[in-house]
């Protein structure tokens, strides 16, 4: 394994690797996980392409994993190809149960793997539970180990923010797995590579790392100090004034070899994150209709097909779309609407992308909720299921399955992917990454403000720029 490596291991690499090479090559009498814990610039994504390679060179079976579709196309990446798949789609399934032309509820998939090394990339993301009330740590780990013979490889960074609601990742933390009966292993990675001294983008990371393993310690003292992040002398971190962000943000486009899709702008809500997509399409991409060809729209909550797409499951929360085409708009129920063909990458063929033709809702657009709200779904259904609705002419009972294939019902909620909150930006990476360092209220000085910038910081592969930071949060040197 270490000859898979693209330079020469540090000491913690090396051990890391043969504690990796232990792991794998053990007979599984228990159900065993590896956690790797690696910091930004550790080499934790060399090390993990490396053991993919050498797997694949012993002809061990491999399955690669990652809480979202941009995770997982990163996770591929940086496996050298081998294609990878989001946690959702391999370890659930949609069965029919007599819906016209629909799917039941979501069940446990079938693991067929013999003898696998199932790798979870980006683990600090997933939680006990989403957005359709699944337990997805507790689901992950029954699929894991009803294979025969299966281990498993949890990959993460405890620095970046835990899971929306959670002060941990459950998925990183070691007595949460042994509580679930698991023999678990666990390695970290704190050394930064030699190869990424040069960088002020984890120069930054790396800092705030340290304050935050020195206030879990408890050495940090009774009150936090304020983080600092560093810009003067580093050719890859810029500070960015408001006036400038739109001419800077249009460079970036320009710059970058897929345009806006290389670029993203983090922020701390969904308000701000609104505000800023509604600037750029004004001020940088001249859009003035509510949706255009070209726009890039983030999925808000998983979609799920009422008839089988070929090619492609479902779409997943965080996903990332392209506009193709505009059919038309159209207000229906009190809400707006658009028929739109929509690109996205392929799951079943790696570097390709699926079009699809499907109803989007115009509403969560520009909204300041991540979503659609429940009031506004039960006004929804309500709709579709009056006596003088579109389903007036069949009985109440039958309504009810045709509502959950209903167009309207099932129209994919998206947002404008130019500017997303951190939770949405986490698991992916782009070339230019802005950000918002404005209006921080004092409230949200802590732990939690470190974990943040260090997430969004970490967002970025080769430009990192500040907007409008406070004065307090720039080092003097």
């Amino acid at each position: 394994m270490l000859c898979d490596l693209p330079y020469n291991a540090n000491d913690q690499q090396v051990a890391v690797v043969g504690a990796l090479a232990r792991f794998c090559q053990t007979p599984a009498n228990d159900d065993c996980a590896f956690i790797l814990n690696g910091y930004a610039g550790t080499g934790k994504t060399s090390l993990t392409g490396a053991l993919v390679r050498c797997l694949e060179r012993h002809r061990r079976q491999v399955l690669l994993l990652a809480p979202t579709g941009r995770a997982a196309k990163v996770f591929c990446t940086n496996a050298g190809g081998h294609q990878a798949f989001t946690i959702h789609r391999k370890i659930y399934r949609h069965s029919p149960d007599g819906a016209p032309s629909g799917y039941g509820p979501l069940a446990p998939a079938e693991n067929k793997l013999r003898n696998a090394v199932i790798i979870v990339d980006e683990a600090s993301m997933i939680g006990n539970s989403d957005d359709t009330g699944m337990n997805l740590l507790e689901d992950l780990i029954m699929y894991v180990f009803s294979g025969e013979n299966c281990r498993l490889i949890l990959i993460g960074d405890t620095a970046q923010l835990p899971p929306v609601g959670a002060e941990r990742s459950p998925a990183m933390n070691a007595e949460v797995l042994r509580s679930m009966g698991l023999k678990v292993t666990m390695a970290i990675l704190t050394e930064t590579a030699r190869q990424a001294a040069d960088s002020g983008i984890l120069f930054n990371a790396t800092r705030l790392r340290k304050v935050m393993a020195l206030i879990a310690s408890g050495r940090a003292g009774e009150i936090l100090p304020v983080p600092k992040l560093k810009a003067d002398g580093l050719e890859d971190v810029r500070i960015v004034e408001g006036p400038d962000l739109p001419d800077v943000i249009s460079s970036a486009y320009d710059c970058a070899d897929n345009g806006a899709s290389d670029s993203i702008l983090i922020t701390r809500s969904n308000r701000r994150a609104a505000e800023y997509n509604a600037a750029i399409r004004a001020q940088v991409l001249y859009r003035e209709e509510v949706i255009e060809r070209g726009d890039m729209l983030i999925v808000s909550h998983n979609h799920y097909f009422s008839k089988r797409i070929e090619g492609i499951d479902f779409i997943a929360n965080g996903d990332i779309v392209t506009v193709e085409h505009v059919y038309g708009t159209e207000n229906r129920f009190g809400h707006k609407y658009a028929d739109v063909r929509i690109s996205l990458p392929s799951p079943a063929d790696n570097g390709k992308t699926v079009e699809i033709d499907i109803k989007i809702i115009l509403d969560t657009l520009g909204s300041y909720e991540a979503g659609m709200n429940q009031t506004e779904r039960a006004s929804l259904y309500a709709w579709l299921m009056a006596d003088n609705g579109p389903y007036a002419n069949i009985n109440p009972e039958s309504r009810r399955w045709a509502v959950r294939s209903d167009p309207y019902w099932t129209a994919l909620q998206v947002k404008y992917a130019y500017a997303v909150t951190c939770h949405k930006a986490q698991g992916g990476q782009w070339r230019n990454v802005f950000v918002d360092l404005a209006y921080i209220p004092e409230d949200a000085l802590g732990l939690s403000l470190y974990r943040w910038l260090y997430t969004a910081v970490t967002r970025a592969k080769t430009t990192l720029y500040l907007i409008n930071p406070p004065e307090a949060l720039i080092a003097a040197e």
